[in-house]
């Protein structure tokens, strides 16, 4: 097994101390009854702690579950049950705000505790040729939050499933044994958890930062020669509103790859980075499900705006209408996908819920999108964000884009609302740069010839911060019930 050589806050662990601390952390997994296909879940910041819980999962055969750090007690206890998780370790602050979800017969462990557990315990190597992965839960299309869980392949199986699984994580994420590498996103998230994990298989050098900053992210290039970075594009926005003689300070040369994912890049926000840091931004689409399926590299996104890029070799993609009709290039439908490179799914005990979203071997999480005459996908939106007012289908994301374009916007969620006119109607929240003087008006002024009417929001809302998750992603349903709430709107 490989371990990767670790930085954190102003600690280095060599890739031996990474290795002798898993070894540590394994003895004290299968001490508390947790080995080959068992789950437990974690609750934890980025850190030393997280990262050596993640692999020795890995050498183990163990599952661990990631649970959101902003989640409650309904919705942590829900995942806990529905995952069989047998362990839980957590940070003491978190514990106080799920205590009561936590069902009777999970063992839990805060921060201090774990630590004795792993001083305690005897050091165990790899146990298990099994590869494992994290089981991320996911909203998908509809309902509770699914687990998804992987068939992955054996240590030392077929050849072709395993090398065809680091294909597509090199494709997305660059990353080989000479990346130096940052991380900053929250490990809860699918994408971070697997740039760490294949970063460890690569035995690159991995810097963890507990938590995105802008002016830290450049620092932290210039002072440890980062080579290879993942962010997302909440945070190309708020690096890209640094003061120039901020962004100046700081030597960005070393910087080979920057691997983006999570939500469609704003065509703006994209070539503004890659003006400041040059050809380095890839962006991929992928998700939970899927693994990754495109990744476009800034030569093809000069010449192809808005778009998340072909297919990886191995992936097949389709535009399907809403009775499963394949559409022509440059209609927009839902995306489906088949997917030879990354192991096979299946949702926890909704074996269903599986099945109802393959429709002749192809996948679908419900995202909209099309395909241009020279197979490059456009994302229009997530299915559940799809608004429709007066039969006529809107998408968000096309409004959003064109919001960041105004000057005087920081950032901007638009959303629907029950409409008894229309079945819906849209909302704009906007947050302003520096509490710049923006008024309803004005915004509607920039979006009228941008946009058609129908796409010009019907109420605006002026907000000094959007609720967000670590990553800068906005809560969006959190915008909408406190919009509904104000307006006693019914829904």
């Amino acid at each position: 097994m490989n371990y990767p050589a670790l930085s954190f806050q102003n600690r280095e662990f060599s890739r031996d101390d990474v290795a002798a601390r898993v070894a540590r952390t394994a003895g004290a997994l299968i001490r508390n009854g947790i080995g080959n296909g068992d789950v437990f879940a974690v609750m934890l910041r980025n850190g030393p702690a997280l990262t050596g819980l993640m692999l020795a999962a890995r050498d183990i055969g163990a599952c661990y579950v990631p649970l959101n750090w902003h989640f409650k007690a309904d919705e942590a206890g829900y995942i806990l049950r529905d995952s069989a998780a047998r362990l839980l370790i957590i940070e003491p602050d978190f514990q106080s705000m799920i205590a009561e979800g936590i069902p009777g017969g999970v063992r839990v462990f805060d921060g201090a505790s774990w630590a004795n557990e792993i001083a305690l315990a005897e050091a165990v190597t790899a146990t298990s040729n099994r590869l494992t992965a994290a089981i991320p839960y996911t909203s998908g299309t509809t309902g509770r939050p699914k687990g998804v869980r992987r068939a992955m392949p054996l240590a030392d199986g077929p050849t072709a499933s395993l090398e065809s699984m680091r294909r597509m994580q090199t494709a997305a994420f660059g990353v080989d044994g000479n990346s130096r590498c940052l991380i900053s996103a929250p490990f809860y998230h699918t994408a971070p958890c697997s740039y760490v994990m294949h970063a460890a298989r690569c035995g690159a050098w991995l810097r963890v930062e507990a938590k995105f900053d802008a002016e830290t992210t450049l620092a932290a290039i210039a002072t440890y020669r980062v080579s290879h970075l993942y962010l997302v594009p909440a945070m190309f926005v708020r690096l890209l509103r640094l003061p120039e003689s901020t962004r100046s300070r700081y030597d960005l040369r070393s910087v080979r790859f920057v691997a983006c994912t999570g939500a469609a890049c704003p065509p703006e926000v994209k070539r503004a980075m890659i003006d400041w840091w040059g050809d380095v931004i890839y962006e991929s689409y992928a998700s939970s499900e899927l693994g990754y399926v495109t990744v476009i590299s800034p030569a093809e996104a000069r010449r192809k705006p808005g778009s998340a890029g072909r297919p990886l070799d191995g992936v097949s993609l389709r535009i399907l209408d809403e009775n499963r009709r394949e559409l022509p290039a440059g209609s927009i439908g839902t995306i489906y996908v088949r997917q030879t490179l990354a192991p096979p799914f299946t949702y926890i005990n909704r074996p269903q819920e599986r099945a109802a979203i393959e429709h002749d071997g192809f996948v679908t999480v419900g995202d909209i999108g099309w395909l241009d005459t020279d197979g490059y996908l456009f994302i229009a939106d997530r299915r559940n964000d799809l608004v429709i007012s007066g039969g006529v289908n809107i998408y968000p994301a096309e409004i959003e884009m064109q919001l960041m374009a105004m000057p005087g916007v920081a950032d901007c969620a638009v959303f629907g609302v029950p409409d008894p006119e229309f079945g819906q109607a849209l909302v704009a929240a906007v947050q302003p740069v520096d509490r710049a003087a923006l008024g309803p008006d004005q915004i509607r002024a920039f979006l009228s010839p941008r946009v058609a009417n129908f796409k010009i929001p019907k109420f605006i809302e002026i907000r000094d911060e959007l609720p967000r998750e670590d990553t800068g992603k906005i809560f969006k349903h959190r915008l909408r019930d406190e919009f509904m709430l104000s307006r006693s709107v019914p829904g």
